[in-house]
This record gives structure tokens, C-alpha cells and sequence, in this order.
């Protein structure tokens, strides 16, 4: 695996033109692609490092939850309808939406389905099949989201490197979105093949490659990871046996004080 994925198709918009809990066990195996030195005439991207890509990442997919739209899935961002934050989720399909969570962290998701709909796949994991020793700096605090490793022309030197197994490089939707690359700055990123086959993607462009598909047989299904509201629905979706596949954790109800509770003030979740 790994600089074979790299050469594969970009996938059309058409392939996410459908509803998210069609699309999610279809991104399975397929590749997302950020940064690098851009894509050959045929949008495909360039492999010229040791680890087949220059000054990217590119990650193939192995866990993926479905979202669904307005009034359909309490779980949703776009459950209440639009608002700022969830507006590229009405958007075109096939763009990134990239949210900022529990105040630290990034998230991606692709959206599905055409304008107005609002529903999207959050990419839960995946292995790292190029850009290693930059996921690695990521992932490790040497590097911000988005930048590029240092290149050692007088700037400060990074900071000391935790290691991070290759496992654990994109095991979990936190670390998938840091080992890319992605932030606020990445919202709204077209991920799907150029129309004009002779075009080239500029250095930040994402896109998603169709890479390598597992057998149907290995695709498990289950309740997604950590909601409070449709608890039970089943649009997880993942790799079975794939080490790089985070692990199930139901949600768990925040307490609160019995100073707050005696009040009448009721937990939420």
C-alpha cells in the first residue's frame, strides 16, 4: 500500500451527491490528500519524497460516521437548520467542513448531498500512507496545524518530540485532522477532482483519492462514538481488524454538583 494509493483517481463530485450513510462506508479505504507540491496533469497527486508525497499528507480512510440533515438527525450540526458555523455543510458536496471542538481540538468532515441539504461524514481515521515524518511532527506539538516542517533558515527550533506510533498517527478524529494538516483556515476546501483535467491543485488543496476499497465483508457498522441524541443509529463505519480504527466509547452523561441539582437545576448532557 502507500505510493500505489497515491496514483489512483480523484473522486467526483457525483461520488458525494448522495446521502452521508450511503457515502460513509463507500470512503472507506479511499485516500485524503493535503498539501504537497500539487497534482499532475491528471489531478492525481505528485509522488516525489521518499514517502511518495512533498510537503503533504495524505491518509487512507479507515472509520467514518454519517450525519444525517435538518430535522433528520438530532445529532447533527445542522439538525436546527443553518447557522454560521454549519454553513458549508449546506454547501456544495464533496467540500471539507472543519469545526473547532471542546475548545482545543479540530474535526473534518466531508459533505454529502447537493446544496441545501446539510449533511456530511465526519472522518473519524485512517493510517497515514504518505507524509509520515510530517504527520509525525504534528502529532508530536513540533509543527502547527497547516504548517510545514521546519526547514531550519533561522527559525525557532521545534519543540521536543513526543513519539507518536504510526498507529496512533490519525486513530481518532482529533489527531486525522492534525496529522493533515487542517484547521478553521481549511473550512469550505473543495476535495473533489478539478473539472478541467488539464488543471493543477495548488499546494493547499485537498482532494480525495479513490485509493483501495476494502472487501465488502470486512465493513462493520455500529452506533457512532460519544452522542448524546440517536444514540442507536447505526452510521458508524469502519475497517474491521484495522489497527488504526479508534476505539467505541458510548457517550457518558457530564454530572453536576449536588449544589446545582438542589436548586432545581436539572443535568443536562
Amino acid at each position: 500500500m502507500g505510493l500505489g494509493l497515491l496514483t489512483t483517481e480523484p473522486l467526483p463530485r457525483s461520488f458525494f451527491d448522495r446521502p452521508s450513510h450511503e457515502v460513509a462506508p463507500d470512503l472507506l479505504g479511499r485516500v485524503l490528500v493535503h498539501g504537497g507540491s500539487g497534482g499532475g496533469p491528471d489531478g492525481g497527486a505528485d509522488c516525489g519524497s521518499a514517502d511518495g508525497l512533498v510537503g503533504g499528507v495524505a491518509v487512507r480512510l479507515t472509520e467514518v460516521e454519517a450525519y444525517g440533515g435538518p430535522g433528520e438527525d438530532p445529532a447533527a450540526h445542522t439538525y436546527r437548520g443553518p447557522t454560521p458555523r454549519n454553513a458549508v455543510m449546506f454547501g456544495p458536496p464533496g467540500h471539507l467542513y472543519v469545526y473547532f471542538t471542546y475548545g482545543m481540538h479540530f474535526c473534518a468532515n466531508l459533505v454529502c448531498l447537493p446544496e441545501g441539504h446539510g449533511s456530511a461524514v465526519l472522518l473519524r481515521a485512517g493510517e497515514v500512507v504518505a507524509g509520515h515524518d510530517l504527520a509525525r511532527l504534528r502529532r508530536s506539538g513540533g509543527a502547527p496545524a497547516g504548517g510545514a516542517a521546519p526547514d531550519g533558515d533561522g527559525g525557532p527550533p521545534p519543540r521536543a518530540a513526543r513519539r507518536v506510533s504510526d498507529r496512533d498517527l490519525a486513530r481518532g478524529p482529533a489527531r486525522l485532522a492534525t496529522a493533515l494538516g487542517l484547521a478553521r483556515e481549511h473550512n469550505g476546501i473543495d476535495a473533489t477532482a478539478p473539472r478541467d483535467p488539464a488543471a493543477h491543485l495548488p499546494g493547499p488543496a485537498a482532494v480525495v483519492l479513490a485509493g483501495s476499497p476494502p472487501e465488502p465483508g470486512l465493513i462493520r457498522s455500529g452506533p457512532r462514538t460519544g452522542i448524546s441524541t440517536a444514540k442507536e443509529t447505526p452510521w458508524r463505519f469502519w475497517i474491521d481488524g484495522d489497527p488504526t480504527v479508534s476505539p467505541y466509547r458510548p457517550h457518558v452523561p457530564r454530572r453536576r454538583s449536588a449544589a446545582a441539582t438542589s436548586v432545581g437545576d436539572a443535568p443536562r448532557s
